[in-house]
């Protein structure tokens, strides 16, 4: 279907393409650009204080939670990175073929600046193997694992038939889900960014997608397509997926819609000390060893976002929907970054569960360089449990129904292209199914930082 639908567009003659926004955003003279490649970056950086959390992690992209968290069992204080944009350097580059043919890359590392430790979510996970919650850190399943690269594709650029490209890409779901953020996808101040679940279809692991291909088309910048596809560089469905985004442009207004299905999708968790005691008949490390629920997700959203300047006004909807994977994982699967799943469950979901997810926010520019944002976030968690769990609407259990939101305000001062300086809190509380087991419901996580881009 994907084939069909890139030879149908590829034919097509279509008006000039609007380009997708790479790197941080910096051009013309202010960018370090040298025969047509780029060299970008951003250093991102703060103080924040969490009123229940578990001690920070060195690893992860952004070393709080910033939402509440089951093992918030504390409260912490400390240095964070990446709260208001995630810290990376990079290369990008276009290379003009001829007249209407370009040849582009990206390549990109993220890195947390307080610790200068390549990001890896996934080693937040493995450091709390075996360990109780109440002594465990901050630990986050998410597409950083520790790679060299996050980001890294080739192809070619048309300025009539639009971009394909090659490699490990961000999926277009993350990308839409940054643009209709009020918050621009800032883990500090927003459910979007501070979870990643979501803008990764269900899991945090899938907002980075190795072997893809990718193509985007815009026609007279006003109506858009893309579409993406994941190989798994074997036979069946297994650990592929599909997405699709068609949009539009006009007087202020933005909208886009999503779909994306993602086979044997894979949220990972840390050991509990149980299964660390059989890793050594299994021929594992608990150092990069993890158990992990596999689903098969599948996504639908709508996002609009309303310039009326000095106002931008955003709202988003997703609903997602897991179910038991048609094609099951194996214990010993090898996940990114090299660490290996040595405990898989394949039928979490006997009944489907469903998240319903919604947002909404203003930025107001009150002045050049300065944005106010004030943001709402929240979602619904299906009652999904059978038996005697069938139904439920308690914190007995994790698949009872349940809910969660956020509320946000934060500044952001500019003071030129390169340097800004925010601050601002966010609250988030959980209830019933989707705070089971939770230590606290609730944490607020008041920030300041300073941020460099180049």
């Amino acid at each position: 279907m994907l084939g069909l639908l890139l030879v149908g567009a590829l034919t097509a003659s279509v008006p000039a393409l609007a380009q997708q926004k790479t790197g941080p955003g910096i051009t013309g003279d202010d960018s370090l650009t040298w025969h047509g490649i780029t060299l970008y970056g951003v250093i991102d950086v703060g103080i924040q204080h969490d009123t229940h959390s578990a001690p920070f992690t060195p690893y992860r992209p952004s070393a709080s939670g910033n939402i509440v968290r089951q093992n918030d069992y504390g409260s912490a204080t400390g240095l964070t990175p990446s709260n208001m944009g995630q810290s990376r350097i990079g290369l990008q580059g276009t290379e003009p073929l001829n007249n209407e043919l370009s040849a582009v890359f990206q390549l990109e590392t993220f890195f947390n600046p307080q610790s200068g430790n390549i990001a890896d979510s996934l080693k937040s996970l493995a450091k709390n193997n075996g360990r109780s919650l109440t002594t465990q850190s901050i630990g986050v399943d998410g597409s950083s694992a520790g790679q060299a690269f996050q980001t890294a594709y080739v192809g070619l650029r048309s300025a009539h038939f639009g971009t394909l490209t090659f490699g490990r890409q961000e999926t277009l779901l993350a990308l839409g889900s940054i643009k209709y953020d009020p918050n621009y996808g800032a883990s500090a101040f927003g459910l979007i960014g501070a979870s990643n679940t979501y803008s990764g279809a269900g899991s945090s692991e899938d907002n980075r997608l190795d072997s893809t291909a990718k193509y985007y088309v815009s026609f007279n910048d006003l109506v858009h397509f893309a579409a993406l596809y994941k190989f798994n560089g074997s036979n069946g469905a297994a650990n592929t997926a599909v997405q699709a985004d068609v949009g539009g442009e006009y007087a202020g207004l933005s909208v886009d819609a999503y779909y994306s299905k993602v086979n044997s999708a894979i949220t990972a968790t840390s050991l509990t000390a149980t299964q660390v005691a059989e890793l050594p008949t299994l021929g594992y490390s608990s150092s990069n060893a993890l158990a992990a629920t596999i689903s098969d997700n599948t996504t639908y959203s709508l996002m609009a976002l309303y310039q009326f300047d000095p106002l931008k006004f955003f709202a988003g909807y997703m609903h997602i929907k897991y179910a038991d994977p048609k094609d099951p994982l194996s214990a010993g699967f090898d996940d990114i970054g090299g660490y290996v799943l040595a405990f898989v469950n394949n039928a979490a979901y006997g009944n489907s569960k469903t998240l319903q997810v919604y947002w909404t926010g203003v930025r107001y520019t009150v002045a050049p360089g300065l944005d106010l944002v004030a943001a709402y976030y929240g979602y619904q968690q299906n009652a999904y449990g059978t038996g005697k769990q069938a139904g439920c609407s308690t914190a007995a259990h994790s698949t009872c129904s349940g809910s969660l939101e956020a509320v946000s305000f934060d500044a952001d001062y500019h003071f030129n292209k390169h340097f800004d300086t925010y601050l601002g809190a966010m609250y988030s509380g959980v209830h019933d199914g989707a705070a089971s087991g939770y230590i606290y419901s609730t944490n607020i996580n008041p920030t300041i930082g300073v941020r460099y881009k180049f």
